[in-house]
């Protein structure tokens, strides 16, 4: 095990080498993600950055790694949760879109903008995609569309919801929860059931307050 990197009295952790690499990357680019600068953001030496990562490199597969695990696995496990109807499997994958602790979108935005310089990236950002995609189709599939059918449902409703993103589309919660039942029947063709549409909003609203 790394020992802590320790400069004074202060102690920087891994989490801290992690955190501030990842708000650079979201605020500034992968290009700004450099051993000095951070050091020197951390007010540590670079022999602390060698406790905990083997190089740049290794700390950029590590950003990588805890997109995928986040971003990407909420995405699929909201997919996968069981579900009484095809409107309330659907409400599931909507928590990502409003929960930022299931689904970072500024995170989301600066990988597929690393992707664009980077192959290797660009090949990554490609996968998940199609897990993110495949998951969701297996959703649409479970509630007993047709294979190209969900498929393309699948598609429609996640590309529609990155492309907000990369829009940088900004309204108030209230109006998307406003404009959810119009969303569900848009992408399952159902009306929702008697209660799914307001529980999931009070559930958003405890969550996002503003």
């Amino acid at each position: 095990m790394r020992r802590s990197g320790l400069i004074g009295n202060t102690k920087v952790t891994r989490e801290d080498w992690m955190n501030l690499a990842l708000e650079t990357l979201i605020s500034e680019g992968v290009e700004a993600v450099r051993v000095l600068a951070l050091g020197l953001k951390l007010n540590v030496s670079r022999s602390s950055f060698y406790w905990y990562f083997k190089s740049r490199q290794d700390l950029l597969d590590q950003l990588l790694d805890y997109w995928r695990n986040n971003n990407t696995r909420f995405i699929v496990e909201q997919a996968g949760r069981p579900a009484a109807s095809i409107t309330q499997a659907v409400l599931n994958v909507f928590e990502c879109w409003l929960d930022e602790s299931l689904f970072n979108p500024r995170l989301d935005f600066a990988v597929r903008a690393w992707s664009r310089q980077s192959a290797k990236v660009h090949r990554i950002v490609n996968e998940e995609d199609d897990t993110r995609v495949d998951a969701i189709r297996a959703m649409f599939s479970r509630h007993g569309y047709a294979d190209t059918e969900a498929f393309v449902r699948a598609r429609v409703l996640y590309f529609t919801q990155i492309g907000y993103y990369s829009l940088e589309i900004v309204e108030p919660v209230s109006n998307r929860l406003f404009l959810t039942p119009a969303y569900l029947l848009t992408h399952t063709g159902k009306e929702p059931r008697a209660g799914e549409v307001e529980a999931f909003a009070e559930k958003m609203l405890l969550k996002s307050p503003g």
